[in-house]
């Protein structure tokens, strides 16, 4: 694969997919081994846990013995597992999902992901940018349908760049494994898609069966996901819950943040800063970020005379040293030319270059910020300035 500053770069013919797993397996091994340490002076129990009443969990141990806890507060933060539509014969050698994908020995030369959110986009760009040839099938008319609209027409002309493809508006009439070689997809449109694997991301399921939280008038939703108010307490006001079980956006981050959140509030401490300046990071190649409001929520809230600027990366003098053109940085201001309501952003560094935006959120900080103070020279965060100044001039011709 040819890369914008010109130079090739491709992965090695003799490496193995369990090198790669093995790498993820010592990262994940250090930092279980991070976590472990915050918890030395808390007690840990390892079993299924079941309630028994509002205050009491029934933990059943792997050998069968059993034991009651109790607590004053309850936090439910069980996490999630695939849904594995019943439709789709889903086999974990030739049809996978996000649990089996990662026990394959060896890449594929092609890849039908079915599902266009933040898991199949991720492992969608990363296969691709290992040379598997990726289709995505998708029931939307565009992926990551949450974000702004601009950052997803730049996500599709990267991965098409990359040699994926996005079939949007999708229809799956069926799918099986033809018992030789490939995973047949075959779509409403009439259009087939022959691939080696195939890889099933449509969302996830909450793991609260065992658990049983409806028992205690835990309430759920048509999604089996838990019903929490903003300060993540359920039905029951001591009972909270946080992560993938309250759905959207499920993402690692704003979990832990939520966990936080949930803790602060049952011991009557402050929430700190309002949830909304927590930043959101997709890490698909390229990586794509956001903070606050988008172009479409900003005009509803201060009208149509919002002021967008824009730094595509092609404009940053970082960008073209390194290649690194087909990022875009998207500044939402409010109407006086110096409020920020928002920040998006999608190239590489960008899950790094949206904190200069949250503490700008978070401190009130005006626009003119961005242009009074010197940043490094060349750094990718100059497309703040970039972008700081094209709000400007809008904002003067505005005036003028």
């Amino acid at each position: 694969m040819k890369s914008a500053n010109g130079f090739d770069y491709s992965l090695k013919e003799n490496v193995q997919v369990e090198s790669l797993m093995n790498r993820k397996a010592q990262v994940r091994k250090a930092h279980v081994n991070y976590m472990k340490n915050q918890l030395d002076d808390v007690d840990c129990y390892r079993g299924r846990a079941t309630f028994e009443d509002e205050h009491r969990i029934k933990i059943s141990g792997i050998r069968g013995e059993e034991e009651i806890i109790e607590g004053k507060y309850i936090i439910i933060a069980t996490g999630s597992r695939p849904r594995d539509p019943e439709e789709i014969p889903i086999d974990h050698e030739h049809i996978l999902e996000s649990d089996s994908i990662l026990s394959m020995i060896y890449l594929p030369s092609s890849l039908t992901i079915l599902g266009a959110g933040v898991i199949a986009c991720e492992y969608a760009t990363i296969f691709s940018i290992l040379g598997v040839k990726v289709t995505i099938v998708d029931r939307g008319e565009r992926p990551l349908s949450f974000l702004d609209p601009q950052l997803t027409d730049k996500f599709i002309e990267s991965f098409k760049n990359q040699g994926g493809e996005y079939l949007g508006k999708q229809t799956i009439e069926s799918v099986e494994w033809d018992g030789i070689s490939e995973v047949v997809t075959k779509l409403a449109s009439g259009r087939e898609i022959r691939t080696q694997k195939m890889f099933v991301a449509l969302g996830r399921l909450a793991n609260v069966e065992i658990l049983k939280p409806e028992n205690v008038g835990v309430k759920m939703s048509p999604r089996n996901q838990i019903l929490v108010n903003e300060f993540y307490q359920t039905e029951i006001p001591h009972i909270y819950a946080v992560g993938d079980v309250i759905g959207f956006p499920a993402l690692a981050s704003t979990s832990m943040e939520q966990g936080r959140r949930a803790i602060c509030h049952a011991l009557g401490k402050d929430l700190g800063t309002p949830f909304e300046n927590v930043p959101m990071g997709i890490y698909t190649i390229p990586e794509i970020s956001c903070i606050g409001l988008n172009e479409d929520v900003a005009k509803e809230k201060y009208g149509e005379d919002i002021i967008i600027g824009e730094a595509p990366f092609e404009k940053i003098a970082r960008g073209q040293i390194s290649g690194i053109q087909d990022g875009l940085l998207k500044v939402v201001c409010a109407p006086d030319g110096e409020q920020i309501l928002g920040v998006h952003i999608i190239g590489e560094g960008s899950t790094e270059l949206i904190h200069v935006a949250q503490t700008a959120i978070i401190g009130e900080l005006k626009l003119n910020t961005f242009i009074e103070n010197v940043m490094n020279f060349p750094t990718l965060a100059e497309a703040y300035r970039v972008a700081a100044i094209d709000i400007q001039n809008q904002y003067k011709s505005k005036k003028s």
